[in-house]
């Protein structure tokens, strides 16, 4: 029996103020029936912010980073990381 592992997007969230994208992502393992075999902990997630670089992921999340994140909001994530430097 072959076993292939696929990596998809779960789940994607536009949070906070700024606007943050929180990607929660589905690791299964497909056998040759095409039946997922769960296995613990198959979730990863990650928090992109805003002035990322989003070149490598999906299309998906590209076009969501693009509707999103507009300069005002890039900019104002930028000076509120400024402010609260030490």
């Amino acid at each position: 029996m072959a076993l292939v592992e696929r990596i998809k997007e779960d789940k994607v969230e536009v949070v906070g103020d700024y606007n943050h994208i929180q990607v929660r992502q589905d690791k299964q393992i497909i056998d040759d029936s095409d039946n997922s075999i769960r296995a613990k902990d198959n979730f990863h997630r990650y928090v992109l912010s805003p002035g990322d670089d989003v070149s490598g992921e999906s299309d998906h999340i590209k076009a969501i980073a693009g509707a999103v994140w507009t300069q005002q909001i890039i900019d104002d994530y930028a000076a509120y990381l400024e402010s609260i430097k030490p």
